[in-house]
């Protein structure tokens, strides 16, 4: 048994491995990727020096995967992928995908770092040929040194799409962002800015980068119509909805397009740890002052308690991997973490993502991209079939039911039927969507060889 086991190699999981280890603990890391670094610090196999334009800060990074390497309490599963977990009587078990080979995993003291995903919205030509989220992008310009296209048009909103224009822009393409917020809903959070300092040289960063590489920049607008290499772009209200249909048109071969992140509560769920809504209705896990969750001898750090970035991140990671070791606190590590949860709090405040998106929308506009399930079908379920809300839409439409599970389109059904009934989508709703029996997809041949059990 194994004394403590931490998911993820992200900037949250960097930081618990080296705190726990620190602290004198044996630690396995688990990663799905091949490399250390999550999404945040994504990486190639080619001279880091050459990397670095497409990071902002690289060498914290560095610094911190080296100092994993280095530990001898470390031992690193790169390319693990977990497809099942169980949690009884304080021992928590993983079923891992690692080397062509299932293997069992037990362990008293686990610190989940899974980190998060693009949320994506719908709109009509979103799922043809050109179109990805800006985390797409970017994981094919850090990890395969592949920029996505010549002519790209980063949209949506968040401080996210500031990185990836400006690393594409790095890399040759002409690019051209596209942020549906204003600057100014900043004004609203001046504590979270005043205690954060150290975030003005990084906001300077990109804006010197975004003057020199010539990015134009648009705000109160998004890309609600893409075809044939033309992305349309409409003004938009705070909530999203059309304020000017088709401003312009701008010609692209790539729509990098993401309203912020989703975390992954899929691991933690199956495990039962306890959830609840973020400010922005988001379904996060519940921590206590220390990072546990509700289940016992699991601890969770970084995106999966809420959408903080990697500054939080790495605060969080530090506090529950020297938890899990039973060690003190210091009161300097837990400032750190207030001041960078007043930070998050103000990210949700200056990058909503309201109901307005509906108004985008065609009858044949895909909302379930794995079932091919249309606008159209899912209003009709409601307006015909008599459905009350997402899980019997899902039922008469198969929307969810495809092989990402609901990961990508099951807020958007959620939403889409609440607008088409009237009424706003409960909690419990929001809580059941992020429910998953299965961590990840396995093949039938995993099964079939009884490797899976």
């Amino acid at each position: 048994m194994h004394n403590v086991v931490i998911v993820g190699a992200g900037p949250a999981g960097l930081s618990a491995a080296l705190a726990a280890a620190a602290a004198g603990a044996p630690v396995l890391l688990l990663d799905s990727n091949q490399r250390l670094g999550g999404q945040y610090w994504r990486n190639s196999s080619e001279p880091i020096e050459s990397q670095k334009d497409q990071h902002f800060d690289l060498d914290t990074g560095m610094l911190l995967m080296n100092a994993v390497k280095a530990r001898k309490e470390i031992t690193v599963w790169n390319g693990a992928q977990i497809w099942s977990a169980s949690h009884k009587d304080g021992v928590n078990t993983l079923r891992v995908l690692h080397q062509g080979e299932e293997k069992i995993i037990n362990t008293a003291n686990l610190v989940l770092c899974t980190g998060a995903y693009d949320r994506t919205l719908p709109f009509p030509g979103w799922t043809t040929s050109g179109v990805m989220t800006p985390g797409g992008a970017q994981s094919l310009l850090k990890g395969h040194g592949v920029v996505a296209g010549k002519a790209i048009v980063v949209s949506g909103t968040g401080p996210f799409l500031l990185p990836v224009a400006t690393a594409l822009a790095k890399s040759g393409a002409h690019v051209e962002i596209i942020e549906a917020q204003s600057p100014l809903r900043w004004a609203l959070s001046p504590l979270a800015l005043l205690l954060n300092p150290g975030k003005f040289p990084e906001l300077i960063h990109y804006a010197s980068a975004i003057v020199r590489l010539k990015i134009k920049v648009s705000f109160g607008s998004a890309v609600t119509e893409y075809h044939s290499g033309v992305a349309q772009v409409s003004k938009v209200r705070s909530n999203l909805s059309i304020r000017k249909k088709s401003v312009r048109n701008i010609n692209a071969d790539v729509v990098a397009t993401g309203w912020g992140f989703l975390p992954d509560v899929t691991l933690g769920g199956i495990l039962g740890c306890a959830q609840t809504l973020d400010r922005d209705e988001t379904v996060v896990f519940e921590v206590d002052k220390e990072q546990r969750a509700s289940a016992r001898n699991i601890w969770i750090a970084g995106e999966a308690t809420g959408i903080g970035g990697a500054d939080l991140a790495l605060a969080e990671g530090a506090i529950a991997g020297l938890s899990a070791t039973g060690s003190r606190i210091p009161a300097g590590m837990r400032w750190k973490r207030f001041t960078k949860r007043l930070f998050a709090k103000a990210l949700q405040r200056s990058y909503p993502v309201g109901g307005g998106w509906q108004e985008w929308l065609r009858d044949e506009t895909v909302i379930c991209r794995c079932e091919e399930v249309s606008c159209q079908e899912i209003v009709e379920s409601v307006q015909e079939l008599g459905a009350e809300d997402a899980r019997t839409s899902k039922l008469f439409t198969r929307a969810g039911m495809g092989l990402c599970q609901g990961r990508v389109c099951s807020r958007n059904v959620s939403d889409l039927v609440a607008g088409t009934t009237k009424c706003s989508v409960s909690r419990n709703e929001r809580l059941a969507a992020s429910n998953r029996p299965i961590a990840a997809p396995i093949s039938l041949g995993v099964l079939g060889d009884g490797i899976a059990g």
